[in-house]
Order: structure tokens, then C-alpha cells, then sequence
């Protein structure tokens, strides 16, 4: 059975944090504010991948009332979510992802971002996507106000 998750997720900038996506520091002046590092592209991987088992949302694995979380790298969540795809017996065929940010340009990062996402789920980085776009001034990712990311998973599942 194959089974399809989608997941957005959105941070604004917020001073004196790092801005980390995909587990990659990038230099900037501004960082994301979240809970844990606030990585809005593993998020938005996490919630895609637990939304396709069926298993509700990110938020019910990893609260952010939990002082566990709290700074954590979203590297070991997606480590945990990982785990629960294993004993809920999913595979991942491939996930397409998508970084919505003005500044700075995606481009220099997205290979180690691919490199991180895929060593944590034990897979081909071939099988992972991600692309970046800008806001060219409009809205919240045009205003330079945050970050979106979005990611599309395909699941099958194994017995």
C-alpha cells in the first residue's frame, strides 16, 4: 500500500537564533524562533512522513510543552520519526520539498541539507528533493517575516 504525506510548516525570524534548515547552519543575521532549533524544513519532512502513517501530527510526538525539546536539533526528531516508520513497517520512496525565503539564497546549502535529511532516514539522498524559492516582496516570505517550507512524502508500507 502506498500512502502520501504533505506537511507545511512556518517560522518567523527572530533575533539572536540561528537560522538552520535542514540541519544546516546558514549565515545570516536573523534566526528562526521555535521551541526546538526551529527547522522548518525538517519539520515540515517529519509531519509529512507521521501524517502518512496516519499517526496525527507533529505536535503529539514532540510537544513543545515538553522541556526535552526544547533546542533540540530537529535532526533527532527526524531520527525518532525514522524509528516510528520501522515499527509501523513504512519505507520511504521519496519525499519533494520546497524552502520559501527571501534572503539568504538556498542554493550553496541544499546539498548538505539533502546529505543530513538522508543520512537520518537511512536513505538515498536520491530519493529526497529539495528546492528553494523567494516571495519577490510579496507576503510573509516577500516581507522577509520568516520561513516556509513544505514537504510531499511517498510511504509504502511492508509486511
Amino acid at each position: 500500500m502506498l500512502r502520501i504525506g504533505h506537511s507545511r510548516d512556518i517560522h518567523i525570524f527572530a533575533e539572536n537564533r540561528d537560522l538552520i534548515l535542514g540541519g544546516v547552519k546558514i549565515p545570516y543575521e536573523k534566526g528562526l524562533l521555535g521551541h526546538s532549533d526551529a527547522d522548518a524544513l525538517t519539520h515540515a519532512l517529519i509531519e509529512a512522513i507521521i501524517g502518512a502513517m496516519g499517526l496525527k501530527d507533529i505536535g503529539t510526538h514532540f510537544p513543545d510543552t515538553d522541556e526535552k525539546y526544547k533546542g533540540v536539533s530537529s535532526l533527532l526528531l527526524l531520527e525518532e520519526t525514522k524509528k516510528m516508520m520501522r515499527e509501523n513497517k513504512y519505507r520511504l520512496l521519496n519525499a519533494d520539498m520546497l524552502i520559501m525565503i527571501e534572503k539568504p539564497k538556498m542554493a550553496p546549502y541544499i546539498d548538505e541539507m539533502k546529505k543530513n535529511l538522508a543520512a537520518c532516514l537511512e536513505v538515498e539522498e536520491s530519493l529526497l528533493n529539495i528546492k528553494a524559492t523567494r516571495g519577490e516582496g510579496v507576503g510573509f516570505v516577500g516581507e522577509e517575516k520568516g520561513v516556509e517550507a513544505d514537504a510531499v512524502v511517498l510511504l509504502e508500507s511492508y509486511e
